[in-house]
């Protein structure tokens, strides 16, 4: 999803946030105090939230972990700064489910985003920053939609970024699911993936 407008109203209690998206209808994310409507994103972007979704999903069966995709939002407490921020990630993993307050996860272990122009270097940098506050998050993940790049940053690498692409394999080490770059992008419609569905149709005559 990407970012709007401000709402007016700044420096809101977390009472007056939940207050604020149950009388708008309307999904809002919040940092420090400052609210943001949610836009809708494309068909790429939705296309690509759902592959994951799905993929991560079928893996977690019967596991104690469960996966949310643009519905859950995040709560994040910084105890240095006395603030706190909330986000709806496109898809989030939590395994503690049962410390979830008022359907607001605070103890993610995997968070992806998928890139927008709108939103590349909020999530890049702002969000990311807000999000590496998280103690039990273990892997920061970021899609691009408009070519094939996979971004992540694991915690245990002191968040230094692997990048992947068409060809590649990659595994979110956090729920232990490996998935190839290209079934993540199946039926996206870029000009990467249409010319390496070219390349392998020739191949095959």
């Amino acid at each position: 999803m990407s970012v709007a407008l401000k709402y007016a109203h700044t420096q809101l209690s977390e009472q007056e946030y939940l207050a604020l998206e149950q009388q708008a209808g309307i999904r809002y994310e919040c940092m420090d105090g400052e609210a943001y409507a949610m836009v809708g994103g494309s068909l790429k972007h939705g296309s690509l939230v759902m592959n994951l979704s799905r993929e991560i999903a079928n893996h977690l069966k019967g596991k104690p972990c469960r996966v949310f995709a643009e519905s859950i939002k995040v709560k994040i407490a910084n105890q240095k700064h006395k603030t706190t921020s909330y986000f709806y990630p496109d898809v989030v993993v939590d395994c503690s489910i049962e410390k979830a307050q008022n359907n607001m996860l605070t103890t993610p272990v995997l968070i992806v985003e998928v890139l927008s122009p709108a939103t590349h270097k909020y999530d890049e940098t702002t969000k990311f920053e807000r999000y590496k506050q998280i103690a039990t998050l273990q892997e920061y993940v970021l899609i691009e939609q408009n070519s094939v790049k996979i971004e992540v940053q694991r915690r245990r690498k002191k968040w230094q970024t692997e990048k992947y692409f068409l060809g590649d394999e990659m595994t979110f080490e956090s729920i232990g699911l490996t998935i190839a770059v290209v079934d993540l992008y199946d039926q996206i419609d870029n000009e990467e993936m249409q010319n390496w569905l070219a390349q392998c149709k020739n191949d095959k005559v």
